[in-house]
């Protein structure tokens, strides 16, 4: 048996388990399974990721795709930059780190962008945003964090005006905020200040319309949310799981 699996806290919702239980299913791999490791403590992990028999690729979400960082005997150049992993290959006893949610954001957001699209708002600190901030850059755009307890150079939410909103025309959701069930939540933002020159990106995915997807929307922005970035990331894992 090829088993794989789901890091995290949590994450009874999560969208990997039923991606590729289904995907085994239709390549007909029956010797393959993917289950959720929910672990409340991340010092659960060493021992998770050394003694469990069989496994063969693990993904990693929130909270502890920085967590896993330093518990690996090596990183791909992209996750060492980025400085978080999603997913864990198995090469020659070794664990290796790499980061496919630069991939999958990439992929899914470059079409979305027009020319005056030159800044971004990244709600959240987390290890999400890391890779959102790497693609960013990449893509020439500047970047600009927002927290509830800012650090130099990052904004509180009470510092999101309408001169910020002019100069930061993309503001990507990378906080749990709005997923189900709480869905009635959203980061605190002058919605009514945005306009169609703005492009809310959320990485929530469940529900497919959040609230702060709703709000922008309403404000008439443009819309996304993390479903197909999720799709890619996960065939991204895949493609490494199986090289």
């Amino acid at each position: 048996m090829r088993r794989f699996g789901l890091i995290g806290r949590n994450i009874g919702y999560s969208f990997s388990r039923g991606y590729f239980s289904e995907k085994f299913q239709q390549l007909g791999l029956e010797d393959h399974s993917y289950e959720n490791f929910d672990l409340e403590d991340p010092a659960q992990i060493p021992h998770l990721l050394r003694h469990t028999p069989g496994l063969a690729g693990l993904n990693v979400t929130i909270p502890y795709k920085q967590a896993v960082v330093p518990l690996l005997d090596r990183l791909d150049p992209v996750a060492a930059a980025i400085g978080a992993v999603n997913t864990i290959c198995f090469e020659s006893g070794q664990l290796v780190g790499y980061n496919t949610d630069a991939a999958g954001f990439r992929e899914s957001l470059a079409p979305l962008l027009v020319p005056e699209d030159r800044g971004a708002l990244i709600l959240g600190t987390g290890g999400a945003s890391r890779a959102v901030a790497y693609v960013l850059r990449e893509l020439g755009l500047e970047v600009c964090y927002v927290s509830r307890t800012p650090s130099e150079g990052q904004l509180s939410y009470d510092q999101i005006n309408g001169e910020a909103l002019k100069r930061y025309s993309l503001l990507v959701n990378c906080t749990p905020l709005g997923t189900f069930p709480d869905t009635d939540r959203c980061p605190t933002l002058p919605y009514e200040l945005l306009g169609s020159r703005h492009l809310l990106y959320d990485l929530i995915y469940n529900p497919p319309l959040t609230a702060f997807l709703s709000r922008g929307q309403a404000a008439g922005a443009r819309i996304k949310n993390g479903l197909e970035m999720l799709q890619i990331q996960a065939e991204c894992a895949w493609d490494l799981w199986n090289r």
